[in-house]
């Protein structure tokens, strides 16, 4: 079922012409010339009183006649439409839902919590109000089902390459669930406009551990870039000497020498020096 335009117009005509109405039987009144026509024109106003209705800014009326759709009124201020037909409210505002903080496995099998906030509103007045029995419900139910899907699809955290993990890639991660929010709310008539994680960790029962994980990842990387850079100015260190001729250095010496830079450039300490006052050799 698709939204349609449903027939109404312009409440204020149809007010003025009551008042010309309403002006028209006084007079009658007054004459004493109560007729057929005046009679007929008292009816028609007090049945025309009831077609009156307000739709405010960024709302709708959804309109049926004994159980049919006949379409929505999305025009704004005072309206008029047929007064048999039920007339009811939606709000077509933007509005936002924030997820309670559920507890799922990850791609990798780790206990996690997520929670979302999820900013939607009403696209399709006629499929939100017909498709299903409660939209605001259903949006609610979805978007959960939808996060948790997601959740387990990703591992919580990049271990190696470039795979999307939900904590490093948060643009990556908040698009893919708008998209999978989307497909499941389009049915009801509803448009997902931004889809965004508002929580994650790690389940407190293994919190600890994985932090000691991260602390021990960060401090594999830290010193696998310390032993690049050291072995690059041992290389630079050992290249200079030859050039310019400054001393030679046999291969053990150079073996020697080697160690005890990567000692000194590695160290988490600085190191104490050990000054050779005799001969090289």
């Amino acid at each position: 079922m698709n939204e349609k335009i449903g027939f109404s117009v312009s409440g204020y005509g149809v007010f003025l012409a009551l008042l010309i109405a309403a002006a028209f039987i006084v007079s009658q009144a007054a004459i004493g010339n109560i007729e057929i026509l005046t009679v007929f024109v008292v009816v028609l106003s007090l049945l025309a009183i009831p077609g009156f209705f307000m739709v405010q800014p960024n709302q709708a009326k959804v309109m049926t006649f004994f159980g049919t759709y006949v379409g929505t009124v999305k025009s704004g201020g005072l309206r008029w439409t047929i007064p048999l037909f039920v007339r009811k409210n939606i709000s077509l505002r933007i509005r936002n839902f924030e997820s309670n903080q559920m507890k799922v496995n990850d791609n990798h099998g780790n206990p996690i919590e997520i929670a979302t906030v999820v900013v939607w509103s009403v696209d399709d007045t006629a499929e939100a109000v017909f498709e299903v029995d409660d939209y605001i419900s259903f949006v609610n139910i979805q978007s959960e089902s939808a996060l948790r899907n997601m959740a387990i699809s990703y591992p919580y955290d990049q271990h190696e390459g470039d795979d999307i993990a939900l904590r490093s890639h948060p643009q990556e991660v908040s698009e893919a669930l708008k998209i999978e929010i989307q497909q499941r709310l389009g049915k009801a008539g509803v448009m997902v406009h931004e889809a965004r994680i508002s929580h994650l960790a790690y389940a407190p029962e293994i919190a600890n551990a994985m932090l000691q994980r991260q602390q021990a990842s960060a401090i594999i990387a830290a010193r696998r870039l310390i032993v690049d850079g050291a072995v690059g100015m041992v290389e630079m260190a050992l290249k200079q000497l030859s050039e310019k001729d400054i001393v030679e250095l046999d291969e053990e010496r150079k073996a020697a020498m080697v160690s005890n830079l990567l000692v000194v450039l590695c160290s988490d300490k600085s190191t104490q020096p050990v000054v050779n006052t005799g001969s090289l050799y």
